[in-house]
């Protein structure tokens, strides 16, 4: 399987406990890499997924469940009233971030933060964030939110500002535990529910009308 860039280091890190504990002839040590390793190999995997190809679908920018879907009267950022869908990630789920949208990346920032429990309301403006203002081939404007949680404490952005993006193609990853939120333009119809559990850059999280 393939594993995400940012995990090499870690997983390199457990294998040096795996090889200092056969040295040290001490197995605990051993036994503590192996298992340290195989957990990260599972916490970076970055398996294909398919990609929808229906024209107007937003496809879930992360792997979760979703534990808002909303409207926020006026978002700071987009400067209009919006549609929001955030998903909660655990460490057990996927963590690249893939694009919702094929489009452009208008600006990316990263925001510095606390590190409260990521599910919380308040995360969406208290935590490290990093944001992503993408703007469609219609030229709608999506802003797409990377929130840092109680055990995250790196966000690694894989594109920037004035890049391409396709679909579903990879932009990011938050390294253990954490939450994206999506803001979306009124007019789109959400298609999920709070509790369901989406896959990132397969599950259709909304739709726009076809002209």
């Amino acid at each position: 399987m393939k594993i995400a860039a940012p995990g090499y280091r870690f997983i390199l890190a457990a294998l040096m406990l795996v090889l200092l504990g056969w040295a040290m002839e001490w197995p605990p040590l051993t036994v503590l890499g192996l298992a340290a390793g195989a957990f990260l190999i599972y916490f970076f995997r970055d398996p294909e997924r398919p990609i929808p190809a229906q024209a107007g679908a937003v496809v879930a920018p992360a792997d979760g469940k979703v534990i808002f879907v909303d409207t926020v009267a006026d978002h700071g950022v987009l400067k209009a009233p919006a549609k929001r869908v955030a998903i909660f990630m655990n460490v057990f789920d996927m963590h690249v971030n893939r694009a919702p949208v094929a489009g452009t990346v208008l600006d990316t920032q990263h925001h510095p933060g606390k590190f409260l429990a990521a599910f919380r309301e308040d995360a969406a403006e208290l935590n490290e964030r990093q944001t992503w203002l993408i703007k469609d081939a219609a030229g709608r404007q999506l802003l797409m939110v990377q929130i840092a949680g109680l055990l995250a404490r790196r966000i690694v952005p894989f594109a920037q500002a004035g890049q391409r993006l396709d679909r579903g193609q990879r932009l990011g990853m938050i390294c253990f535990g954490s939450r994206v939120d999506l803001y979306l333009p009124l007019e789109a119809e959400t298609t999920v529910k709070v509790g369901e559990r989406v896959l990132a850059g397969s599950t259709v999280v909304a739709k726009f009308p076809e002209n």
